[in-house]
């Protein structure tokens, strides 16, 4: 089966810059990855990262392209995830994040899932709608907003009362 994929640039400008990619179900994200940085006209030098999503966005699991996690935690490779393992009719939504530097941010959303056609090579450019910029969207990173319910100096510790914080014990 092909996936079709429509991969939206994150941006707040009122100009849709995406672009349209087929791609076999069997094939992985690395070649995903392979395919949205040539459609968008980057090198592919870069690291990068996909991140499953749910119905709102939310990034969730990472799988990079390179483990630096040193080993301490397991981590999900590009190369070795097929699409068809994390992308389904219940699961359509993934970010991918290229350049963390730039932190190029793009939206990747299953539209479509088909038979293969005969005479086509995958993956496959379909439509391209607007220009990427010269440099990547500014982010806004702003904190979740607790309302008036949080105090961070509500943690029952009375720093006035040092017998109570196992100073000596906890000591390094």
């Amino acid at each position: 089966m092909i996936y079709r994929f429509r991969v939206i640039l994150d941006n707040d400008t009122e100009d849709d810059i995406f672009r349209d990619i087929e791609i076999r179900e069997t094939d992985t994200l690395e070649d995903l990855h392979n395919s949205i940085t040539q459609s968008f006209g980057f090198e592919g030098l870069e690291m990068a990262s996909f991140y499953i999503s749910n119905e709102t966005w939310e990034q969730g699991e990472e799988i990079s392209m390179f483990d630096v996690s040193e080993g301490v935690n397991s981590v999900r490779l590009m190369n070795e995830t097929k699409l068809n393992d994390i992308v389904h009719e219940a699961q359509t939504k993934l970010i991918y994040v290229y350049d963390f530097m730039s932190m190029w941010t793009f939206f990747v959303e299953l539209a479509e899932i088909v038979e293969e056609a005969d005479g086509t090579d995958y993956p496959n450019l379909m439509f391209v709608h607007g220009q990427i910029p010269d440099t990547a969207p500014e982010k806004a990173f702003e904190a979740e907003d607790f309302g008036d319910d949080f105090d961070e100096f509500d943690d029952d510790i009375d720093v006035d009362d040092y017998d109570d914080l196992d100073f000596d014990e906890n000591w390094n």
